[in-house]
């Protein structure tokens, strides 16, 4: 777990104008999955949510913060804040839906891939049919995009 206080940042519009906090290389490298790990982050005692690092240019990390995050706990770029991050004890840094899980324990086939994919894969299906809101169209998309991520096609 790390604690800190310090100014959010904004980068610039060419690097995608993301709010963010900084993170040194010597905090992520005690990490056990070290720049892999998935966060847990806390701002100002007020909310938590699942994160990832990003690289920062300069062998330092970053975790974006977004807009709805700093609405909600009053914030703005270049203000002070007062957060927290521990490693998140879910690999996949997201909840596996209810749809997913049932799919999963329903074919043998489907759930051999989806176990050989990468967390990043599994992360990004997930996000993916999570914004899929029919149930029919989210088990195929789900499908689909596991068989697509396949290695063995």
């Amino acid at each position: 777990m790390y604690k800190s206080e310090q100014l959010i940042g904004q980068l610039e519009k060419r690097k995608g104008g993301y709010f963010y906090l900084k993170i040194d290389a010597d905090i992520v490298n005690q990490f056990e999955n070290k720049r892999r790990t998935r966060l847990i982050c806390n701002l100002d005692d007020k909310i938590s949510f699942q994160c990832g690092l990003n690289h920062l240019g300069d062998g330092n990390f970053f975790i974006i913060i977004s807009t709805k995050n700093l609405k909600k706990i009053d914030r703005q770029p270049g203000e002070t804040i007062e957060f927290e991050i521990k490693e998140d004890p879910n690999p996949l840094g997201v909840d596996i839906p209810e749809v997913l899980e049932i799919l999963l324990e329903q074919d043998k086939d489907l759930n051999e891939i989806f176990s050989k994919l990468t967390d990043g894969k599994k992360r990004t299906i997930i996000i993916q049919t999570s914004k899929i809101k029919d149930i029919d169209k989210q088990i195929a998309k789900t499908i689909e995009l596991i068989n697509k991520n396949s290695t063995h096609r």
